[in-house]
């Protein structure tokens, strides 16, 4: 197992958000992590990438506890996030926004742009004048160029052009059974998962109510627990 989460609870100050948060990503696949707005998604994501402090629970990452440490360590393990609304450095061309952080192995500025070929045309263009989808490319090839070993995706194609989220959705299959990178992500788009995710992992409340292939996942879990 690459990632194993036990029992996770955290808050943000006094105001708790997650109650038993429990979920895995085996090695080489693909899990979606679902539930409706507000139930702990993002602050799931916060508290694997150790950017935001837990309260009790057991982070395990290739069979190592990262439970307490810095974000920073926890990345060198091999933890690339995708962070939610992007994040690039807008003041840095292409360029520069996937070299900050690259590490030695096979993600390199090529193979991106093989992936992502408008980021090859950009290289030396500011950040800041990128379209939104452009500026989500940079961001998934920055994470991609700290060669992770587990990558994590917090809604990739929110916001995003019918014609770039196909563009990215295309990239995550292509990483999925190309590369067999283990991959979690959360995302809205229900009917783009069940066509590319292994597994899901349901949340409710800060908690965690089903996990299993998501190929298992009812109708009626959809609707009660997913659906609007």
């Amino acid at each position: 197992m690459l990632l194993e989460v036990r029992n996770l609870t955290a808050s943000y100050g006094p105001t708790q958000a997650l109650f038993d948060v429990n979920l895995t990503v085996p090695k080489g696949r693909v899990v979606a992590l679902l539930g409706r707005n507000g139930v702990g998604k993002s602050t799931t994501i916060k508290a694997i990438c150790r950017m935001l402090p837990h309260k009790s629970g057991q982070i395990i990452f290739s069979d190592q506890s990262i439970t307490h440490l810095p974000s920073h360590k926890a990345a060198r393990l091999g933890l690339g996030l995708v962070p939610e609304g992007r994040r690039c450095f807008t003041n840095l061309t292409v360029l520069q926004n996937l070299t900050v952080a690259a590490r030695d192995g096979y993600w390199t500025f090529d193979r991106v742009a093989e992936l992502f070929p408008r980021l090859a045309e950009r290289q030396n263009q500011i950040c800041a004048t990128l379209s939104g989808g452009e500026q989500q490319m940079v961001a998934i090839g920055r994470a991609l160029m700290t060669n992770p070993r587990l990558l994590i995706l917090d809604e990739a194609t929110e916001g995003l052009a019918p014609i770039v989220r196909k563009e990215i959705w295309q990239a995550v299959r292509v990483l999925k059974e190309s590369q067999g990178l283990s991959i979690l992500l959360v995302d809205k788009s229900l009917k783009e998962l069940r066509n590319i995710a292994d597994e899901a992992v349901v949340l409710h409340r800060g908690s965690t109510v089903w996990q299993g292939e998501i190929s298992s996942l009812t109708d009626e879990m959809t609707d009660r627990y997913i659906g609007v």
